[in-house]
């Protein structure tokens, strides 16, 4: 219920956004949306295109552009793990994870901590409002690790 309760709050804005820069509420920008907010990882544009190839008339182009509407009305996040690996995910309703990213492999692990997220609280400048946290960690995941 609490997922559904999000994408409907997502989609208000997003459609508050659409009208506001004067873009079409087509259906292929929130069905997009709506992979985003059902995702329970991150995604690429990639993977998006796979999963909407079938169902919808949509190019590479078209989700790269309604990413960068995402981007813009900060519904979704960019992560840039590697030179190689962009990844989005869901900005509205998300817990605050960092993510733990395997050197050898690219295995990408999402992880939470109470402790680090107190201290990124308890650091903040009052003349400064963080919309969102991220926090990388590389190095060997355990599997890569044994093999060295």
């Amino acid at each position: 219920m609490k997922e559904h309760n999000q994408l409907n709050i997502a989609n208000e804005k997003f459609t508050d956004f659409l009208i506001k820069k004067k873009l079409r509420k087509t259906p292929e920008r929130y069905a997009i949306l709506k992979l985003f907010y059902d995702a329970e990882n991150f995604l690429s544009a990639d993977t998006i295109f796979q999963i909407m190839k079938n169902d919808y008339r949509v190019s590479l182009g078209t989700i790269y552009n309604t990413i960068e509407v995402l981007l813009e009305c900060n519904l979704i996040v960019k992560h840039q793990f590697s030179q190689n690996q962009t990844f989005f995910e869901r900005a509205y309703g998300n817990n605050l994870y960092f993510y733990k990213i395997c050197t050898a492999c690219g295995k990408i692990k999402k992880f939470s901590d109470k402790n680090i997220r107190i201290a990124l609280v308890s650091k903040s400048d009052s003349n400064f409002f963080a919309q969102h946290h991220s926090l990388y960690i590389y190095g060997l995941c355990h599997n890569c690790g044994k093999k060295k």
